[in-house]
């Protein structure tokens, strides 16, 4: 999808004959096409489990209600991505608000098929998690591609729908870090890659069945991840450091001494909004990863997301107000967006009074991790997704191993007498690590070979919107004309990088 992207770029064919464009870019669809024609024509196995689900149902009459539960619980992680959409476009400049919105909208489409395709077979084949995924070894999985043969059952669709919105999650946590001047063609490609490759494997030793799942130390087995502080959060976090280091910050961002200087988000409503709309969505990734309404354990798993996310927004909120005198509601909304990511991981495992301290901790943690992005490390995150998700995740896995009371599949942190669990956890992040860095890395370093990762320095100070889509989100508001954003300083302090 990433060549796909470079061949359909502006830059690829802008200097060939228009018949000739439009030829290479049906051969393009066609290529396009016939990729498609293989799931559907090629993928599909001789042998198929249960597609109309009266198998299941004869086996199982209790299987609806847990499948429903978990379709239910996937179309609330799905409708995450329009707070997603909304929180980033409201933290930008509204010169580029078309291109956030493509962006968080078209990445979830690619990434789904990707999923689809690739993405669900690595991940869970070989897990034996359901029909169709038998498949595979400790680091990686090789059945359910394109949910065909076996893998087209009802039980094996649910899982892999809900798994996919998951995937998407983590494909769009970067969109946030890298806006206001990343090329949408590179974006796109790396979307791809994210969800077909770096997110699945990691996640295949996790949660299918791999091998960190299997690990033993000191009486404790397995890593603990419920609902993803770290498969999700961490993995998209850390991806979004790495493009948003790669990619360079905006123009007018950092001074020639490296001091930041403030470019101010353009819709506050639109913040409040995607943090409403995501902190609802939250309740379908944590509970829904029970993957079963059966499994009673949600009623605690939901109580400690809603403590976890207002304990968070408080914290934030009043160190805010002692910093400054003023109660800013962004410092909130990230606050409890920390404090979301910081129990997601735990969410099963701890009991309410846990979910709260997690939740306290999880705000200074976020900003811990936006003080060092910023002023040691000097990267640009748009909207602070390395601190809320990598920050807050980190602190997520290792509260597990501190926390976890033994009373949900026995597992059991410091809290409960066993290191075992946290030193587990402590593996984990360091795995995590050095999976996702270097492959993030030679990602965005193809993308920039092939087609280049950041926009001209006159589309950014003209906005995305204009060069990449040919619309703006608000017409008619007055710009400046490029010869005169030509004429403004690309970096120091003054107001050039805050023009919208």
């Amino acid at each position: 999808m990433s060549f796909l992207s470079v061949l359909l770029s502006r830059e690829h064919i802008a200097g060939l004959p228009r018949r000739t464009r439009l030829l290479w870019r049906a051969g393009i669809i066609l290529c396009l096409l016939l990729f498609l024609g293989v799931a559907f024509v090629a993928a599909p196995a001789l042998v198929r489990a249960d597609p109309t689900g009266s198998d299941t149902l004869a086996a199982d009459p209790g299987a609806p209600v847990n499948i429903a539960w978990t379709l239910m619980a996937g179309f609330l992680v799905w409708f995450m991505q329009l707070g997603f959409a909304f929180l980033g476009a409201g933290l930008i400049r509204s010169k580029n608000t078309v291109n956030y919105f493509t962006k968080s909208f078209i990445d979830f489409c690619i990434a789904s098929l990707a999923f689809w395709a690739f993405g669900f077979a690595i991940m869970f084949g070989g897990s034996k998690l359901s029909p169709g995924l038998e498949q595979g070894n400790s680091f990686i999985g090789y059945s359910g591609f394109f949910l065909g043969g076996a893998s087209y059952d009802v039980t094996t669709v649910a899982v892999w729908f809900f798994q996919m919105v998951f995937a998407a999650t983590a494909c769009t946590i970067v969109a946030g870090a890298v806006a206001e001047r990343m090329k949408i063609t590179a974006y796109l490609g790396y979307s791809f890659i994210i969800s077909a490759i770096i997110y699945p494997v990691y996640g295949k030793w996790v949660w299918g069945g791999g091998w960190l799942s299997e690990l033993t130390i000191g009486g404790a087995t397995g890593v603990r991840d419920f609902a993803g502080s770290g498969v999700v959060h961490m993995v998209g976090g850390l991806a979004a450091l790495v493009g948003a280091a790669m990619v360079g910050p905006r123009i007018g961002r950092f001074n020639r001494d490296g001091t930041p200087n403030i470019l101010r988000g353009h819709n506050l409503p639109y913040v409040v909004i995607g943090t409403f709309i995501l902190f609802f969505g939250w309740f379908g990734f944590n509970a829904g990863s029970t993957m079963a309404a059966t499994d009673l354990r949600i009623s605690i798993i939901a109580a400690n997301t809603f403590l976890a996310g207002a304990t968070g927004a408080i914290i934030a909120l009043y160190w805010n107000f002692v910093r400054t005198g003023r109660t800013d509601v962004i410092m909130a909304c990230n606050g409890a967006l920390a404090g979301l990511v910081g129990i997601t991981a735990g969410c099963a495992f701890v009991p309410p009074w846990a979910a709260v301290l997690i939740g306290a901790i999880s705000a200074p943690a976020m900003m811990l991790t936006a003080w060092f992005v910023e002023r040691r490390l000097k990267v640009d995150d748009a909207v602070g997704a390395v601190a809320v998700h990598f920050g807050a995740g980190v602190w997520g896995l290792l509260a597990v191993g501190i926390f976890a009371d033994g009373t949900y599949l026995g597992v059991k942190g410091l809290i409960a007498g066993e290191a075992g669990q946290l030193l587990l956890q402590v593996l984990n992040i360091g795995v995590l690590i050095a999976w996702v860095l270097p492959t993030a890395f030679i990602t965005f370093w193809l993308m920039d070979r092939t087609m280049g990762l950041r926009a001209t320095a006159e589309e950014e100070l003209l906005g995305l919107d204009v060069p990449e889509h040919g619309m703006e989100a608000y017409p008619g508001q007055m710009r400046l004309e490029p010869s005169l954003r030509r004429a403004m300083p690309l970096t120091g302090p003054g107001e050039a990088g805050q023009v919208s």
